[in-house]
């Protein structure tokens, strides 16, 4: 018995084969079309799955999680991840449940954080280094980072110590046990960095990526800053203890927010302050949640979104059934090729089963065929991928899963895909087919008509979110934004000359005449650069009025000018006025949450016990500083040196002069040190490096998604040609004219590519509109977006339709109506 159905199935195999060989058009459509969808889909499901495999590796990760808060802005929600200096202590000293607790700063506010230039040796070479965050001996011990060198337990209790990363312990120090050695940042002889231990790498799927840690030991920003409850600059990471309910300790929290929080805001002059207990709520995230679900939380983290992967999972699955549905059609539309010989077969005894089993086994080898080429096709496509998705994902062969799920998962898609086809073809009835009557595909028009539909309704969708999505990249990007950032040369890492050095070399760069103006400060209009959140109130108003939340930075007497901003009211700072030094300017936003109707010669305050007074002396028009899915902050800048950052406004089209130039100034004063700069048109635009790659991602899908669909609408074109062929002959022969057979064809196939339009319309405004709603400045949805897709689609399909519609014109009406 055994051997009957080796023998069954090695001739169900042979027949199969036969027939990808006899129509090898057919055969290469099927095929090609679902190793395209499939490698689509295999790209996919390794990105999802490395995304959902973030943070999975540390040691009592499931007893892991970070602190953030919700708050009710007087009607406006926001979330953060910022606490105040000694809440990490107060929560492991008040709940029993926290085991540890511990903070982890990587701001750029701090000095240090962020990026440096790093020296070994007193006398050595300055690199630019980035990869710095603060933290406190706790998260080392939380998070049970395995050391190379050094004792986990003690590596950052001392005052100055880091730990450093494995790949930078080897750069400086290669072949030898560097604690215990010095390391200098930013040229600071008098505070150097001892190696307190060597950590593993943090690897790639983990949220945090850091190379040097910097002990919070003894580390102040200003004094007293660690016992004081107002101002919010730490992350904080707590370990809890074995079986404990997350649910049950944060509905303790109100009573700790009232305990510490409302006191000390209230202390601090806050009117509002009592109200906290209920607008500021303390949750807790678990840790492998950190990196997909805090798309609404502000922290300076870099994580993806769960939005997105679910996004791509419907992509994927979208396509994934655009190529069955393209079996199916193209399964059924070559029946008539294949009814006589279910006929026969029949009539010299085959069972129904037999056939069926016989048609799924040739969906099964097509599907096997397809992953395979889908495989090499996504080996081939794994480098562009990762480059559209910013990863570096590989194909994990040597998994001991990977092959068998692949093989599974053929036969599976095979088997879908060839069910309905199957029980379609398998049920001929061979009296009729032998007599010539083929009227049994017209019953299913409905259904393939159907399919049609959904493939151009999926393809619509993704073609029109591909416009919208390049629309608002194309507004972000060449918005009027409040401040010119064409032809900006950042210089960065300045701090490490001195203050002096640093103004003398604006001096030097002011005297280059490819130069406009200099200017030196931190605090950008970009990301990555200085921010200084405050509260700000309007003098003899800090025991009434709330505090208004907004940003205080430092600039210089040239800092509008370098930055093209524009004053609308008032003046700029000028070195002629000493009272210049207790002076501000605000951004329009200020003037507005204030509510001042005359602000030029007000005066305001950032302490609420309004001690630093500030009279305003211009205000500038707003500009964006922060992303534009961000409404624009209030603002105030006052006289400073904040010296990391030295930004040269340029005049001229040479600038592989200019940089000349500049790099000979520079090498007079940091002989020891690269000259490094970018320019802040580039730096700029890589705020929204997501939403390009989400561009380029979405028409990367959706130019798949059309062919795919295409490849169906030929199958249907070659159905309906051939279902209406003897049709066709009779209205050659009556007088019709090529043209007026074209014209029957495309008559249909419009009509469901008109209804998929229709439906696809509503939906894909409104996938667009909840989309655009995460940024505050967005592009309007123009009515023409939907009309240029509709009209693409359109033209797409009357292309396609044209290949079997010319081919049914032409063909000569005796043959079909002869056969």
């Amino acid at each position: 018995m055994v051997t009957i159905h080796r023998i069954m199935l090695s001739n169900y195999l042979k027949i199969a084969l036969r027939h990808l060989k006899k129509q090898k058009l057919y055969s290469a459509v099927t095929i090609g079309g679902f190793a395209l969808s499939i490698a689509a889909c295999l790209l996919i499901t390794l990105y999802i799955r490395h995304e959902m495999s973030y943070d999975r590796s540390y040691v009592n990760g499931d007893r892991i999680y970070r602190v953030y808060y919700d708050f009710d802005n007087h009607g406006k929600e926001f979330s953060g991840a910022d606490f105040a200096p000694p809440m990490a202590r107060a929560l492991k000293a008040d709940f029993p449940e926290v085991e540890n607790a511990g903070r982890l700063m990587s701001s750029p506010l701090f000095y240090g954080a962020g990026s440096n230039e790093v020296m070994v040796g007193e006398n050595g070479q300055n690199i630019y280094e980035e990869g710095f965050a603060y933290a406190d001996q706790e998260m080392i011990d939380i998070l049970k980072l395995p050391m190379a060198f050094g004792d986990r337990g003690h590596a950052l209790e001392k005052a100055n110590s880091v730990v450093l990363s494995k790949t930078k312990a080897d750069k400086y120090f290669p072949n030898e046990d560097p604690v215990g050695k010095l390391i200098y940042i930013n040229n600071d002889k008098v505070h150097p960095l001892v190696v307190g231990g060597v950590m593993q790498d943090f690897p790639e799927n983990s949220h945090l990526h850091y190379d040097y840690l910097i002990s919070l030991k003894d580390h102040e920003l200003w004094q007293g800053e660690q016992n004081y409850w107002v101002a919010t600059n730490y992350p904080i990471y707590v370990l809890l203890k074995p079986g404990v309910s997350v649910t049950q300790l944060e509905a303790k929290f109100p009573a700790f927010v009232k305990k510490y929080i409302v006191s000390a805001f209230s202390s601090d002059g806050f009117t509002d302050a009592a109200s906290y207990e209920k607008r500021f709520r303390i949750r807790l995230q678990p840790l492998k949640d950190i990196n997909l679900y805090s798309y609404n939380i502000l922290d300076d983290l870099s994580h993806s979104d769960i939005r997105f992967i679910w996004l791509f999972g419907a992509v994927a699955l979208f396509i994934l059934v655009l190529a069955i549905i393209n079996f199916v059609n193209l399964s059924t539309a070559r029946s008539a090729n294949r009814a006589k010989e279910v006929g026969i077969r029949k009539v010299v005894g085959s069972y129904r089963s037999g056939l069926i089993i016989q048609f799924l086994s040739e969906s099964v080898l097509q599907s096997f065929l397809s992953f395979f080429i889908a495989f090499s096709i996504a080996l081939l496509l794994l480098p562009y991928f990762n480059k559209l998705a910013g990863k570096t994902l590989t194909m994990p062969v040597s998994e001991w899963w990977f092959i068998p799920t692949l093989i599974v998962s053929a036969f599976v898609i095979g088997m879908l895909a060839g069910l309905y086809p199957s029980f379609y073809l398998s049920g001929f009835n061979p009296s009729k087919v032998l007599k010539g009557e083929l009227s049994r595909g017209s019953k299913n028009a409905s259904l393939r008509n159907l399919l049609v539909v959904f493939q151009f309704t999926a393809s619509i969708i993704l073609i029109i979110a591909t416009f919208i999505i390049y629309q608002q990249t194309q507004f972000i990007l060449n918005r009027k934004m409040g401040f010119d950032k064409d032809q900006v040369m950042l210089i960065q890492g300045t701090n490490t000359m001195g203050d002096e050095k640093v103004r003398t070399l604006k001096m030097e760069l002011q005297k280059l005449s490819q130069v406009k103006s200099v200017s030196i400060s931190d605090y950008l209009p970009i990301t990555g650069t200085k921010r200084n959140g405050n509260s700000f109130w309007i003098d003899g108003r800090t025991g009434i009025d709330p505090g208004q939340g907004g940003q205080f930075w430092i600039i210089d007497y040239d800092y509008l000018r370098t930055m093209g901003m524009h004053l609308i009211n008032g003046r700029n700072f000028s070195p002629d006025m000493p009272s210049d030094t207790s002076a501000v300017i605000v951004n329009q936003s200020m003037v507005r949450k204030l509510g001042l109707k005359e602000p030029i010669g007000k005066i305001i305050t950032n302490y609420s016990d309004g001690k630093n007074l500030l009279r305003i002396i211009g205000v500038v028009e707003d500009f964006n500083f922060n992303s534009i899915r961000q409404e624009i902050e209030p603002l105030a800048m006052f006289l400073g040196l904040s010296p990391s950052i030295v930004s040269v406004k340029v005049n001229t089209a040479d600038m592989k002069g200019l940089i000349s130039s500049v790099t000979d100034a520079w090498k007079k004063f940091s002989p020891n040190q690269p000259i490094r700069y970018t320019f802040m048109d580039e730096s700029f635009a890589n705020m929204y490096a997501d939403v390009q790659r989400m561009s380029l991602i979405f028409s990367s899908f959706a130019a798949l998604a059309i062919v795919i669909a295409c490849l169906g609408l030929f199958a249907l074109s070659a159905f309906m040609a051939e279902q209406r062929r003897k049709e066709i002959g009779i209205r050659k022969v009556l007088g019709a004219s090529g043209t007026q057979v074209m014209g029957i064809l495309f008559r249909d196939f419009v009509k469901l590519v008109l209804i998929a339009i229709v439906i696809a319309t509503p939906i894909s405004w409104w996938v667009g509109h909840k989309w655009l709603q995460n940024f505050e400045y967005r592009t309007p949805l123009a009515a023409s977006i939907f009309l240029v897709a509709s009209v693409v689609v359109i033209l797409i399909a009357v292309v396609t339709i044209s290949f079997q519609a010319v081919k049914a014109a032409n063909e000569n009406p005796v043959k079909s109506l002869r056969a």
